[in-house]
């Protein structure tokens, strides 16, 4: 009977270190950590709020195109509600005014009297204001404290009136009003809708002409 063979082995050491196994480093992405940071994702790095400025807005606004101008606002308006009328997207359409100029139109030559006169109307108007709150909480005859109210608010509102023209040392006799207005106005539109709005406005022109 033959007996299996062994190989004579060679005993190791005592304290002789195994053979370290090879390890591969897996690379990690490094976090980003600088203020307002965002970590990209599968669809990319999204646009932050702070990242979209006047530039930005004004390009995805598009381009605009005059489709009619116009001396007076009201046929501005008159126009764009045309295209109201005719359901035209009138939320593309802007009313653009040109060459502003403050006019101010005088009204009247303003004495002490008539400073005192408009302060007491002023002031009539807040004393009225001032009864029909009190009276909303009083027991009192609302007729009483309303005209209470409205005698005080005139007399007082005269007085400043008086006081305040006097103030001016007669620098400013007179009255006047002051407004915005705009050499013409143009009626703008987004220009993939341009057409659209210029052919109705013509149609608006030939009806005002009497044209059939």
């Amino acid at each position: 009977m033959t007996s299996p063979s062994t190989e004579p082995t060679t005993p190791i050491p005592a304290g002789t270190p195994a053979a370290a196994t090879p390890s591969v480093a897996t690379p990690v992405a490094a976090s980003p950590t600088g203020p307002g940071a965002v970590p990209p994702g599968p669809a990319g790095v999204p646009t932050l709020p702070a990242q979209t400025g006047p530039a930005q807005a004004a390009a995805a606004a598009g381009p605009t195109v005059v489709v009619g101008t116009y001396p007076e606002y009201a046929l501005a308006q008159q126009a764009v509600d045309h295209l109201s009328d005719n359901k035209f997207p009138v939320e593309r359409v802007s009313i653009v005014g040109t060459d502003l100029r403050l006019v101010e139109t005088v009204l009247g030559r303003l004495t002490t009297a008539r400073a005192a006169l408009a302060g007491a109307a002023s002031g009539a108007w807040f004393g009225l204001f001032i009864g029909l709150l009190f009276g909303i909480f009083s027991d009192e005859s609302w007729f009483g404290l309303i005209l209470t109210t409205l005698i005080i608010g005139a007399i007082w509102g005269a007085i400043f009136g008086a006081i305040a023209h006097a103030a001016t040392g007669g620098r400013r006799d007179f009255s006047s009003r002051s407004s915005l207005q705009a050499a013409q106005y143009a009626v703008l539109a987004d220009a993939d809708v341009a057409d659209e709005a210029r052919t109705l406005l013509v149609q608006l022109n030939w009806r005002a002409s009497g044209a059939e």
